[in-house]
C-alpha cells in the first residue's frame, strides 16, 4: 500500500482517463505534496470545475466539490469565505480556468485569496472533442482549428503574476519530483498560488499534432523544458521553443480573508462605540 492510497477513493476507480493521459501523474504528485504537508483530510476541500481534469475531484478522498464549467474558483472563494481555516485547492483545466472562467481566474489572483490553482494544462478540450483552448500553441491542429490555430496563447504564469498571485510555479507530468514540491509551496503559500502543470492528451492534442504516443510526448516535456535556475544563465535565442519550469514568482501580499475579517472587526468596533 502506497502512501498516497488512503486519499483516494478506491470505489470510483477505475477512472476514465484515456490511456497514456498525464492527469493520473498530477494527481498523484498533488496527493504526494498533501501527503508531505499532513493535512488534514477533514480540513482540505478539493473543488473543480468541469474537464478531463476536473473529474480528479471525483476520485480524491476529501471533501469535494465538482463545479460548473468555468466556476469552480468562485465556489473554493465562497468556500474559503466561510471557513478561512480549510485548505481549498481548485483543480481546472486550460480550457476551464482560462476560457469561459479566465474572468473569475484574474481576478482570484487579484484578491489574492488563499487558494491554490492547479491547473492540468494540456494545450486541448480533451472530452469534448478537441477544440482548441486559449493554450493551444500557435499553429497546433484541433478540431476547431483543422488548418492550425492561427491564435497566440496566454503565457498563464505571466497572466497569474500580472493579476496579482503570490506564488506561481510551472512543471510537468515528466518532472514529477519538482510538481510535487511546487504545489506543497503553493500550498503553503498564504495568498491565492499558480501551479501551470504541463501533461499531455495523446488522444486529443497528440494524434492531430503527430507527437506520438504518450511516451515521446513526455520525452517532449522533457527536452523542451527548463529549470529556472538553468534559464537564467541562458540567452534568450537559446530559450526559443522551450519553456520554464520551476518557482517562476514569490511575493507577498495581504490575503483576501484576513482582511475581510480585519474590515469585519473595524465595522462592529465602531457599532459597539455608537
Amino acid at each position: 500500500m502506497s502512501a498516497i492510497d488512503k486519499y483516494i477513493r478506491q470505489s470510483a476507480l477505475p477512472h476514465i482517463w484515456c490511456p497514456g493521459c498525464g492527469n493520473g501523474i498530477l494527481l498523484a504528485a498533488i496527493l504526494r505534496a498533501i501527503d508531505k504537508l499532513q493535512l488534514d483530510q477533514k480540513k482540505t476541500v478539493i473543488v473543480s470545475g468541469i474537464g478531463c481534469s476536473s473529474r480528479a475531484s471525483g476520485y480524491m478522498n476529501f471533501n469535494t466539490l465538482h463545479t460548473a464549467h468555468g466556476r469552480a474558483l468562485p465556489f473554493a472563494t465562497g468556500i474559503k469565505l466561510a471557513n478561512p481555516e480549510l485548505n481549498v485547492l481548485v483543480l481546472t483545466g486550460d480550457g476551464d480556468s482560462t476560457a469561459i472562467g479566465g474572468n473569475h481566474f484574474i481576478h482570484s489572483c487579484r484578491r489574492n485569496i488563499d487558494i491554490t490553482t492547479i491547473i492540468f494544462n494540456n494545450c486541448i478540450y480533451g472530452m469534448t472533442g478537441g477544440q482548441s483552448s486559449p493554450l493551444s500553441p500557435t499553429g497546433a491542429i484541433a478540431t476547431t482549428a483543422p488548418y492550425g490555430h492561427i491564435e497566440r496563447p496566454f503565457d498563464i504564469a505571466a497572466l497569474a503574476i500580472a493579476a496579482g498571485a503570490t506564488y506561481v510555479a510551472r512543471g510537468t507530468a515528466f518532472h514529477t519530483v519538482q510538481l510535487t514540491d511546487s504545489v506543497a509551496k503553493g500550498i503553503q503559500n498564504k495568498g491565492f498560488s499558480v501551479i501551470d502543470a504541463i501533461t499531455q492528451c495523446p488522444i486529443s492534442f497528440g494524434r492531430k499534432n503527430k507527437m506520438g504516443g504518450p511516451a515521446q510526448m513526455m520525452q517532449w516535456q522533457k527536452d523542451h523544458a527548463v529549470f529556472i535556475q538553468a534559464a537564467a544563465k541562458m540567452k534568450p535565442e537559446d530559450l526559443a521553443g522551450k519553456f520554464v519550469i520551476g518557482e517562476l514568482h514569490k511575493s507577498e501580499s495581504p490575503e483576501y480573508t484576513a482582511e475581510y475579517d480585519k474590515m469585519i472587526a473595524r465595522v462592529q468596533g465602531k457599532g459597539d462605540q455608537a
